[in-house]
């Protein structure tokens, strides 16, 4: 670990007060949500660096890995993994990490998830603890998904790597233990835009559907401007700034917004989908997008927990290291996908 890991570990282990003194002096509060000391210690650090959307994509890729890692949580124990690769009928192969609980469940079906990052930053470390997490909680296998990235591969490359390692998922679900032919999926941000997506996708392509879609603060309407996108607009981690420089990276020019392998919410058809768990975080320009879509697969007689975590901020699968309601509130979630499969 690194001296300015270190330091900035320690000072998130300061007194509540102590961290909202160095903070700026007052608990932030918009939208009568209070953030949590701990992430508005993060961000007022955070503010002190350029904007995104002032980087060069590949300079904002590899600071966005130096920055995450510097708040990295170990894997849980009693979990296991191993990097492989898929093979595809093209050169490129998409890289995969397949996690594995000592004491797994073998009727818990697998679970597919995709890493957070707006389509352009990240990787499958970004969700490294996460993921052992819920292979622990949730006794099941987790194949995390390294997917293309833009602009060096634009929209739908990293979607087509997704539905490639879902496809991969029900056919070698069972050698990892799990139900044959059957699998979850599951991401946060573009993670759970794509598991949204997916999750519709896999009927129009004649797929077995998800056993469960799990949607942590997705992106699955960018047609629609909701009011926390002004409200939570310059929160950190995830700016209105920063989105609209996402979607410029990641898509092609002149490309349809409403399209429905960007904006799921857009499809009117939403009856028979799979359960969904969808989480979202108070400080957040997404949070009405997450709460709009839970309503509107609840009105279609789909199957869904929503729970908002008002005190946190777009991210928080990642902090779970050093922002204690981030941890626990991801255990709350894995235990989730635990009760749902239950229920299958």
């Amino acid at each position: 670990m690194s001296l300015q890991a270190t330091i900035a570990k320690l000072m998130l282990k300061l007194p509540d007060s102590w961290k909202v003194k160095m903070a700026g002096g007052e608990p932030l509060v918009i939208g009568g949500r209070t953030l949590d000391p701990h992430i508005q210690l993060i961000a007022h650090g955070a503010s002190k660096q350029p904007p995104m959307s002032s980087l060069e994509p590949e300079v904002a890729q590899a600071a966005a890995k130096e920055g995450l890692a510097m708040l990295a949580a170990k894997p849980e124990p009693g979990v296991t993994w191993d990097d492989i690769e898929i093979p595809t009928s093209d050169p490129h192969h998409v890289p995969v990490r397949v996690y594995k609980p000592a004491d797994q469940n073998p009727q818990a079906p697998m679970m597919a998830y995709w890493h957070m990052g707006g389509g352009v930053i990240l990787d499958i470390e970004a969700c490294h603890a996460f993921c052992s997490m819920i292979a622990k909680v949730a006794k099941c296998p987790v194949v995390s998904v390294d997917y293309r990235l833009a602009p060096q591969h634009k929209f739908p490359a990293g979607l087509e790597d997704c539905l490639t390692a879902y496809e991969w998922a029900l056919k070698n679900a069972e050698k990892y233990g799990a139900p044959a032919g059957r699998a979850a999926i599951g991401g946060d941000s573009m993670g759970g835009n794509f598991s949204a997506i997916i999750a519709q996708e896999s009927t129009r392509r004649g797929l077995p559907k998800p056993d469960l879609q799990l949607l942590i603060y997705p992106a699955t309407d960018l047609v629609t401007e909701f009011p926390s996108a002004e409200l939570y607009g310059e929160t950190y981690p995830l700016s209105t700034d920063t989105m609209q420089w996402f979607m410029k990276q990641y898509l092609p020019e002149e490309f349809d917004r409403a399209n429905l392998l960007l904006s799921p919410a857009q499809e009117a058809r939403l009856e028979g989908l799979p359960p969904a768990i969808i989480a979202t975080a108070g400080f957040d320009p997404l949070v009405d997008d997450g709460a709009a879509y839970a309503k509107k697969l609840e009105a279609a007689g789909v199957d869904v927990v929503h729970k908002c975590y008002d005190s946190l901020a777009h991210g928080f699968t990642a902090f779970t290291a050093v922002v204690p309601a981030a941890r626990e509130a991801c255990l709350e979630i894995a235990g989730m996908v635990r009760d749902t499969y239950a229920k299958l």
